[in-house]
């Protein structure tokens, strides 16, 4: 059995080999059952949260059995660790023999990002360039590049709470690409062909009336019913699309919270990643129709990542 570690990862993906890899999952028969939430409590008032996230394809001999297995601790930031950790084990689908463990984080930012330019090959503006990034943290650089890879961004901004977070990411992104902080998020915003957020806002950042036409939003951090990156003029404004529509009409507040209110209906949800990848629906209608992409994560993604992964590393 292999054991695959971040950097082994990093050095056999590609943005763009990942992209294709998942365009092909959604098109394919995998089976993904319902995520597992299990809650357990530790000392000093903490309750953990076990994740287990099963998928494997339907092929009738051979394929791929995966499961992702995360933990988030709350309390690891106050220890000195990481307050999630995963890790991704795949095995032969004729006989369950393990085949490889990988780092399920890096697993996780790589596919993550891939989705979110996946969803943009399809609903961006083909020649949008212009990229603003929402949020410093681990998954900026994946989004950036990933993004880069689906459409021919030439300019990236990067807008944080914390500027001088977003400066010191900017700095050492910047090369091939032009990034730069943004010190103003409104007047980015307004800058921006494609707005990707990644953070964890429980209230709305991207404000609808900041959208210029054709402008595609990508939301990738709220991960709760709470959390929320985009207000409601931004749906209404928009055509929505979702990963999956079970998933982001459970889990995600900016899907959740504008259903529960009455802003938009299921009927509104134009379609999901299995809609755009198989030809059901085309996606972007002209370059001035604004369109918005939410995101959840699915058990697909993490298994076309750690097939490609392991298929990479065996040759």
């Amino acid at each position: 059995m292999l054991i695959i570690d971040a950097a082994r990862i990093s050095d056999v993906l590609s943005p763009a080999l990942l992209i294709d890899a998942l365009r092909e999952s959604f098109r394919a028969p995998i089976e993904v059952p319902v995520r597992h939430h299990h809650s357990i409590p530790r000392e000093h008032g903490e309750t953990a949260t076990l994740l287990l996230m099963p998928a494997w394809t339907q092929a009738a001999a051979g394929g791929y059995i995966g499961i992702k297995i995360a933990s988030v601790f709350p309390l690891n930031a106050k220890r000195g660790a990481p307050s999630v950790e995963a890790s991704y084990l795949l095995m032969a689908g004729e006989t369950g023999t393990p085949l490889a463990v990988m780092d399920g984080r890096a697993i996780t930012l790589w596919r993550t990002a891939a989705a979110s330019a996946l969803a943009a090959s399809y609903l961006a503006k083909p020649k949008a360039s212009r990229l603003l990034v929402v949020g410093a943290g681990a998954l900026a650089p994946h989004l950036i590049k990933a993004h880069a890879s689906a459409r021919p961004i030439t300019h990236v901004e990067i807008w944080n709470r914390d500027v001088e977070k977003a400066k010191l990411l900017a700095e050492q992104l910047d090369g091939s690409l032009s990034v730069k902080a943004a010190p103003d998020l409104q007047a980015a915003v307004t800058r921006a062909e494609i707005i990707s957020a990644a953070t964890l806002s429980t209230e709305p950042l991207i404000k609808g009336a900041w959208l210029q036409p054709g402008a595609h939003v990508d939301l990738v951090g709220g991960f709760t019913p709470k959390m929320r990156e985009a207000d409601d003029d931004c749906v209404r404004r928009a055509s929505v699309f979702v990963d999956t529509r079970a998933g982001a009409s459970k889990e995600a507040g900016d899907i959740v919270q504008p259903l529960l209110s009455g802003v938009i209906t299921d009927a509104d949800i134009k379609g999901d990643l299995f809609d755009l990848c198989r030809g059901t629906h085309k996606g972007r209608g002209d370059d001035a129709e604004i369109t918005y992409f939410k995101s959840v994560g699915t058990a697909i993604e993490d298994l076309s990542a750690a097939i490609l992964v392991y298929q990479r590393v065996k040759k």
